[in-house]
């Protein structure tokens, strides 16, 4: 019976919420832009270090662009906890540039604004 209880236990404490990196673009005047490009890159100069890692998604309509970067925490060990992404974020003729932190098994949010 303890071994059952115990086993429970032990599963309900892990945590299976996803690491999720969210980046909202808008325009100068403030309105949310899709189709832009948002690509965030692991600062391995920061302290503490961020793996490398590289990835690119389009804003939707929402006007956003979602990473899911739980692989990029699994490929560390167990205390790499929080990582650091260079964000740059691109339309046809417009580019800006931000910078976010995420931690395991939460959900960062940034919002970054392109130039007049």
């Amino acid at each position: 019976m303890f071994v059952v209880l115990a086993a429970g236990f032990l599963k309900s404490c892990k945590n299976d919420e996803p690491s999720i990196v969210k980046i909202f673009v808008r325009s100068a005047s403030n309105e949310l832009v899709s189709g832009a490009k948002v690509i965030i890159i692991g600062d391995v100069d920061s302290n503490p270090a961020t793996l490398p890692y590289v990835d690119t998604v389009v804003t939707n309509g929402s006007g956003f662009a979602s990473f899911n970067v739980q692989g990029h925490f699994d490929a560390g060990d167990k205390d790499y906890t929080v990582a650091y992404f260079d964000v740059v974020a691109k339309t046809n003729t417009k580019t800006t540039t931000g910078y976010i932190r995420s931690r395991v098994h939460t959900t960062a949010v940034e919002t970054v604004y392109l130039p007049n």
